[in-house]
């Protein structure tokens, strides 16, 4: 799943800002394709798309997950990715930090040691990114990839790069097996699985004894008190005048033989002739 960035570069004039347009595969961290323009424009996204999803021979069936901006929402893009067969996933509203991945590229990239801080143009911009984004996808050794490079990933030589790593942990163990306290090494793998805001779902059980028609459980957990006299029914009542979601409350069934002896006015009665005598 590719997921485009555009962050801004500034440059020497005062309140002058580039736009360096990046899609990164989301799995392996690699850079498939960039851009440096001088302002934000629909079209220049859908010609980025265009041409890197043809280079890459991508198939239908791609999901792309984008920031709001205005070019990445634009009818344009719209319009070329469901051409091409591919959808569409947005961040959150008003969640600025919402893809961790580009967040993690951009600040690498700010945080180079020959990083200018400030361009003279898109040309110059263009000149020093070239490299930076060689030197990310060939040489640059991914924390988040167990230490491959989005290359390694992205090209599918995990395991070739693995068998050799490991041999090396096995020489260097059978050499000092005092070094291991843990055992033998083993080289570790970067993730089967990347996703961003994974969505995930559990059941909630509600228990009653005798469930009535009607009678549904809307979302909230409860439990029974351990001892009680009868077992109780549990239900789920929906609030429409204080439009909260549910009221979870139980109902416990009493016999006769728990009312009180008498009536509440017979009580009374009984209480004021004491008084009068």
């Amino acid at each position: 799943m590719p997921r485009p960035t555009h962050p801004k570069l500034a440059t020497t004039a005062v309140g002058v800002f580039l736009h360096a347009y990046v899609i990164i595969d989301l799995f392996s961290r690699y850079v498939v394709g960039w851009m440096v323009a001088a302002k934000e424009c629909k079209h220049l996204a859908a010609l980025l798309f265009a041409e890197t999803i043809a280079r890459h021979g991508i198939e239908p069936g791609l999901t792309v997950h984008a920031d709001r901006g205005s070019a990445m929402k634009s009818d344009t893009l719209a319009q070329l990715l469901a051409t091409l067969g591919v959808e569409r996933s947005f961040s959150r509203p008003h969640v600025s930090d919402d893809n961790a991945f580009s967040e993690a590229q951009f600040k690498t990239l700010k945080y180079q040691p020959d990083y200018p801080g400030r361009f003279l143009g898109e040309v110059h911009a263009r000149g020093w990114l070239g490299p930076f984004f060689g030197w990310h996808n060939d040489e640059h050794h991914h924390s988040g990839l167990a230490l491959f490079t989005p290359a390694d990933v992205f090209f599918d030589r995990v395991e070739q790069i693995r068998s050799v790593r490991q041999a090396a942990l096995d020489a260097a163990y059978q050499a000092h097996p005092e070094r291991f306290p843990h055992g033998p090494p083993r080289v570790a793998l970067p993730p089967s699985e990347v996703s961003i805001n994974p969505m995930t779902s559990t059941a909630i059980a509600l228990a009653d004894d005798t469930p009535a028609s009607g009678e549904h459980a809307l979302g909230h957990e409860v439990s029974a008190p351990e001892t009680t006299p009868s077992p109780p029914r549990l239900l789920a009542l929906a609030s429409g005048t204080s439009q909260r979601a549910a009221i979870t409350v139980a109902r416990f069934e009493t016999s006769l033989g728990a009312l009180p002896a008498t009536t509440p006015r017979a009580s009374r009665n009984a209480r004021r002739r004491d008084l009068h005598s």
